[in-house]
Order: structure tokens, then sequence, then C-alpha cells
């Protein structure tokens, strides 16, 4: 018995130092034969397009590539997504891969990394194209910070100039996107130039890992700055045909801050030159069947909106009662009604589960805090949600009429959210169709006993006899 305790310790020691002295693919062996970063400004939503060739100079395959980002840029990250481009030109197909975040203990001046995972991994002296989509919130910072009804808006942008790597690259280039030709003034990094609305940086040849450039970027951003600062959804699921939606907005204009006084006169007569960078209309693409729309605030309901129905989406312009200048906020309300079966099916497992859309309806929008709230019908059992992106989930109870022991309420939550965020989600739960019939016999119960306490009193005598 001693003999084979000390043969398995012997075997599990040989393997342990075997493990040790295979070659792992570290990030030396990693280097980016060719990058091409586009920078898109012109919205307040920063679209970020990143190409990359990948090569394996290793001896082992490696099956993740690291996205390096700045510390100032992590908490501004919205999405990152990458694929992998296969083919050439018209006959390209690309194969999504996971991105998540990661940590590593020697990172250099506080850098933040993203793994992404390929599911083929890269065999050594291979190479491989990947195209990366990243998106940053409130990263424009407005300069001056204050202007009047009749000024443009002038934003900086920060970044820089070298892509941000743990790998060595060979040859990379930049190039930024304005939304106008109005550029104040730009960070020059030879070789650096200027063409109308784009900005180009490089080509740059042969610079080692974590090289970093900053570049300041000033430049004039007219469009809304809309940041939904709190939006509750609350999605009300009725077994008997209906889809309830109740959209609660905090809305804020989140450019440079309106200094003076507003002249109405002013902006109405000088339409295109007066409040530039405010906005009066709003567009939330809705769900195609939609009815029962409303839009309020707290004064009331506001007609000033208009709806467009289609078979495959609808449309509500909105206009608030008042144009939003830099720093002015706006809270409403929208509401309306959906078929059931349009989004309510039943999987094979006998499940009911909900498919609907995350994000926000309204087009070019952040929203830093988005709070969806499932209300399923009261008696539903084992819920739960799936969500192809993290967010952070928990259970509430909620009584309506003629509820007895509540109804369950899945909630979501998440902050940062952009309209890439719209994809569908689902909640699933078991439920009993006998507690359908729950509320319709609570009512005829209480019909008859009003009835019959109606009959009772009208066959008693209450008179007094002498």
């Amino acid at each position: 018995m001693e003999t084979l305790l000390r043969l398995r310790a012997s075997v599990a020691i040989s393997i342990f130092a075997l493990l040790l002295v295979l070659p792992s693919c570290s990030a030396q062996d990693i280097q980016v034969v060719n990058a091409e970063r586009r920078i898109d400004l012109t919205s307040h939503i920063i679209k970020v397009f990143l190409t990359l060739k990948v090569e394996n100079t290793g001896a082992s395959p490696a099956s993740e590539i690291l996205l390096a980002f700045p510390p100032t840029q992590v908490d501004h990250l919205a999405v990152v997504k990458a694929q992998v481009a296969i083919g050439k030109r018209k006959k390209k197909t690309y194969i999504p891969q996971d991105v998540n975040p990661k940590e590593l203990p020697d990172a250099p001046n506080g850098t933040k990394y993203f793994s992404i995972s390929l599911l083929n991994p890269l065999a050594a002296g291979e190479a491989v194209t990947l195209e990366v989509l990243y998106m940053l919130t409130h990263s424009l910072e407005p300069f001056p910070v204050e202007i009047s009804q009749s000024e443009s808006q002038l934003v900086y942008y920060r970044d820089s100039a070298l892509i941000l790597s743990p790998y060595h690259i060979k040859q990379q280039i930049t190039f930024i996107k304005t939304p106008t030709s109005k550029v104040e003034s730009f960070t020059v990094v030879d070789p650096a130039h200027r063409a109308g609305t784009e900005l180009k940086y490089g080509p740059y040849n042969g610079h080692p890992p974590y090289s970093y450039s900053p570049v300041i970027v000033h430049f004039e951003n007219n469009s809304p700055f809309a940041v939904v600062e709190e939006l509750v959804r609350e999605v009300e699921i009725s077994h008997w045909g209906s889809l309830q939606i109740t959209e609660q907005y905090k809305l804020a204009h989140a450019g440079a801050r309106h200094k003076g006084v507003f002249s109405r006169v002013e902006y109405q007569s000088r339409a295109g030159n007066s409040g530039v960078s405010s906005f009066r209309h709003l567009l939330a693409r809705l769900p195609p069947r939609v009815h029962s729309v409303y839009y309020r605030d707290e004064i009331g309901n506001i007609s000033s909106s208009r709806l467009r129905l289609g078979a495959q989406k609808s449309e509500l312009e909105i206009e608030p009662r008042y144009p939003l200048f830099g720093g002015w906020k706006a809270t409403f309300i929208i509401g309306y009604g959906l078929p059931l079966e349009d989004f309510l099916f039943e999987s094979p497992d006998g499940r009911r589960y909900l498919n609907f859309s995350y994000g926000c309806p309204l087009v070019e929008t952040v929203v830093d805090k988005l709070t969806i709230k499932v209300v399923l019908p009261e008696g539903s059992k084992g819920p739960s949600a799936v969500v192809p992106f993290p967010v952070n989930q928990y259970l509430e109870k909620k009584y309506s009429y003629l509820d007895v022991v509540g109804r369950t309420v899945v909630v979501l939550e998440k902050k940062n959210v952009v309209p890439e965020h719209n994809t569908p989600f689902q909640v699933y739960y078991h439920f009993n169709p006998i507690f359908m019939l729950a509320e319709p016999l609570m009512l005829t119960s209480a019909f008859f006993l009003l009835f019959v306490t109606w009959v009772a009193y009208l066959h008693i005598d209450l008179s007094l006899r002498k």
C-alpha cells in the first residue's frame, strides 16, 4: 500500500514538472503585423473600429488575444465586440468571438485588459485578422463649458496617436472622423495630415508594446447630446392577451451648458443659427403592431407627438414641452400596448418565456442607468432571465388589482447602455393555467355574495312591533 502511494505521488510530481517545462504562449510570442483604427466622432457616442492582423511567432498555439485600454477609457466603455474575418472582400465572412474583462497583476500604468477567446486557437506561425468594435460614452469634453444660444458647441477628444497594445506592432495607422471640417486644433504627431473631416495619424512602424502618444482634437460637434440619466421600463404580462409597457424617462442634455437668457423668438426665427446644439425632437423606435400609445409628463398628456405604424417597426416622434439646451432636463412617460402572441412563447420543456428587446428605444441615446422590470402573472414560479451581456438581476413582489399572493417581478439593471444593447433577451417561468380562473372566480364570488346580501336585506323585517 505504501509503495502504491509513493508511485502515485511520483507520477503527480512528474506531470507537474512536465507542465512547467512545456512552452506557453506569452505576449512576446504574439505580434501585430498590421493595425488600422478608425475613430468616429460624428456623434456623442464614439465608435472605434479596429482591424488587427495578428501573427503567432511562438512555438505553441495561442488561445486568446489581449486588448489594452488606458484607465481613463475603461469607465466609459459601453460595448466591446470582436470577430474573426475569413476570406477577402465580398467573400469575407465573420465569426464572432467571446470578449471578457481580464485582470493582469503586472499591468503598467493602470492598463486594463479585455481578452478575446479564439474559437480556433492560433497555431504557431499562423496569422488571423480580427475586427474589433468598441464604443465610448461621456468621452467628449465641451470647451468652452458654457455657450450662449447663438454659439456652436466645441468639444475636446483625448486619445493616443499610437494604439495601446501589449504586443509589438509592426505597422499602424489611425483615422479620426469629425462631424464637420471645423477643427480648431489637433496635436501633430508626424506624420499627421488633415483633409476635410478626416484626420490621419501614421503610418507608424516598429513601435514596442505599450507605446503611447497622447493627442487632443478640438472640433465642432452640434449633434444632440441626449443622455437618459435613468430609465425604468415595466413590462407587464397578462395571459388574457396583452403586454403593457410603461417607460419612465429622466432626460438631460449633456453638452455645453447654456448661459444667458433663452429667447424663443430668436430660436424660432433663426432656426439654422440659434441653438444649433439643442434638440427639440426625439425619435423612439417601437415594435410593430403597437397600440394604445400615450406620452405624458407631470402636467398631463403631451399632444406634440407623431406615430408612424409599419409592418417591421413603429416610430414615435416626440417633442418635449420646451427645447433642451446644455444642462437642461426633462422627465416624461411613454406607454403602449402590444399583442401577447408576438412576444410570449412556450419552450419544449413546458415553460413560458418572454422574448423582448433590451436597451432604450430612443435613437442615438446613452442611458446611464437602465432598469427593466418584467411583471409575471400571479402564480408564476421559477423565473429566470437570459441576457446576452452581464446585468444585475434580482426579484421583487408587486401587488395589483385582485392579487392575493402578489406578482413576481424580474428586475434587470445595467449601466452605460447604448443602441448596440438593443438585442433580444428572454425571461422563462412556469405557469399553471388554472391561475387564470382566480380573478374571474373572485369577481363571481363577490357579485354572488353581494346578490345574496341584497336578497337577505329585502326579506328581513327590521320594523319595531307594538
